[in-house]
């Protein structure tokens, strides 16, 4: 008797875990969205440079752009209107480039040098 209520249980809990269930998928509202900022480098280097975003003295490396070639690089984790700095540096640690009080909005072009 009890094996046939545990294996009554064991079936009921089967069949109700192996039904289709409804799927409600939706997208954000408009207002729930981020707004998508970037960064273009425009590298005319005869090396490649690392790219970073400097937020209160710290330094978020973004990627890194070969010599002689142009790349759009999302810029995540910061709001759209963050004021910030950018700052890119050649792979050898020979030369910096910097550019101060970059508001993020849309897409903000760095050429270099």
């Amino acid at each position: 008797m009890r094996l046939r209520r545990v294996a009554w249980t064991v079936g009921v809990v089967l069949i109700s875990a192996c039904r289709q269930r409804q799927v409600d998928v939706r997208t954000a509202p408009p207002s729930a969205q981020q707004a998508q900022v970037s960064v273009q480098v425009a590298n005319s280097l005869t090396q490649a440079v690392n790219v970073y975003v400097v937020a209160n003295g710290t330094d978020t490396f973004l990627r890194q752009v070969a010599a002689k070639a142009t790349v759009t690089i999302p810029v995540q984790g910061f709001a759209p209107g963050t004021t910030v700095g950018l700052k890119a540096v050649t792979v050898d640690n020979a030369r910096t480039y910097q550019r101060q009080n970059v508001v993020l909005t849309g897409t903000y072009v760095f050429p270099l040098p």
